[in-house]
């Protein structure tokens, strides 16, 4: 077995979930001020989010682990040459949980208001640069014959990296946007479909550029080009499903486009994992950056052991909460008059009304009487 293949292979599986996952987290972060029009609706676009983002962040835990464990050349390379840039990352993440836990510990518009800023900017922040970051290392970047970074964080900001930040960014929106139809009724739902439509064409052109141009100038194969293909054709496809108001085929269009944009970065970096823009013999080689044989083999069988739980627990999760969220669901904050709310869990079997299915609902977050 070809095992530092292998787990370059897994390392872009986890990266592709992760992305997948936490995309439409921060797709519905950024849409609080565009469809959250009262307290009541932010706190419904939160509650689709709730029981899902702290989840999904432990694929980016387990990612960045695996790549600590099987490349620790690259990891080493990777976070001291991108320090500032995912210190930052780290940083929105970080503002972004705050803002999920505080927004309702406190009964006053305003304090609520600052945490929704701050769920909004934590969301736009690590869209944006987990982008910027993802294009440089596939680019390449400034690294000498001793594996260090001999670059800045003004390198990272260059057109071509800015313009993958930028794609992320149209794209997370866009799928966050397919994730708040699918998990939404009334008049949210709408909006989420107006902002999928507006957003989702903006990533399809900055998409369609940014990997065109990666691979002609990063030595992209046939098989990155026909990934890319899929990718263009899966977001176009989920545009078209939104448009007939097929929210679950739009969702999966979205969540296939991150899937073949994150697959065709990692074909265009192979047998690369840090390729140098300096000397292209001081790049870094899955070879050259993978622990040794023995360190893998128990890796490998820590991973088949506990992976299939993690999925089984994970997706067990997405069932039980797979119920639409509506207004009526939730009940008024503090000092916020409204309707008397409907029971927050329901075990039904039946389709709940707007095609919705039924399941658990999650508790509310955010709301001032906690």
């Amino acid at each position: 077995m070809d095992l530092p293949v292998i787990w370059f292979a897994l390392i872009a599986v986890l990266w592709t979930g992760y992305l997948v996952l936490e995309g439409f987290d921060f797709g519905v972060g950024m849409l609080i001020p565009i469809l959250g029009r009262n307290d009541r609706s932010r706190r419904v676009l939160l509650n689709t989010i709730g029981p899902f983002w702290d989840g999904n962040e432990v694929w980016l835990l387990t990612a960045g682990g695996a790549m600590f464990a099987a490349f620790p050349h690259w990891y080493a390379t990777l976070f001291s040459g991108f320090y500032l840039a995912l210190l930052v990352i780290l940083v929105g993440l970080i503002v972004r949980a705050l803002g999920f836990e505080y927004r309702g510990k406190v009964d006053s518009p305003r304090w609520r208001a600052w945490w929704d800023l701050a769920i909004v900017v934590g969301s736009v922040i690590p869209a944006l640069l987990w982008g910027v970051a993802l294009t440089n290392i596939v680019r390449g970047v400034p690294i000498d014959a001793h594996m260090e970074f001999t670059g800045s964080l003004l390198t990272l900001l260059n057109p071509i990296g800015l313009l993958g930040g930028l794609t992320t960014l149209a794209l997370f929106l866009a799928h966050g946007a397919m994730f708040a139809c699918l998990k939404t009724d009334g008049e949210i739902r709408s909006g989420a479909r107006k902002a999928a439509l507006i957003s989702g064409p903006v990533a399809a052109v900055l998409g369609v550029i940014l990997l065109i141009t990666l691979n002609m100038t990063s030595g992209g194969s046939a098989a990155s080009w026909v990934v890319t293909v899929i990718a263009a054709l899966a977001l176009v496809g989920g545009l078209a499903a939104a448009w007939a108001r097929r929210e679950g085929l739009a969702f999966a269009g979205t969540a296939v486009a991150i899937v073949g944009v994150v697959a065709s970065y990692f074909l265009m970096l192979y047998p690369n994992v840090m390729p140098s823009s300096t000397n292209p013999a001081w790049s870094l080689t899955i070879r050259d950056a993978a622990s040794s044989h023995h360190t893998l083999q128990i890796m490998t069988v820590v991973a088949v052991i506990f992976t299939p739980i993690v999925l089984l627990y994970q997706g067990w999760t997405y069932w039980v909460f797979r119920r639409r969220i509506r207004p009526e669901h939730i009940p008024p904050a503090a000092g916020i008059g409204g309707p008397a709310p409907q029971p927050l869990v329901s075990t039904a079997s039946t389709a709940g009304p707007g095609g919705g299915t039924a399941g658990a609902t999650p508790a509310p977050i955010g709301a001032g009487d906690g």
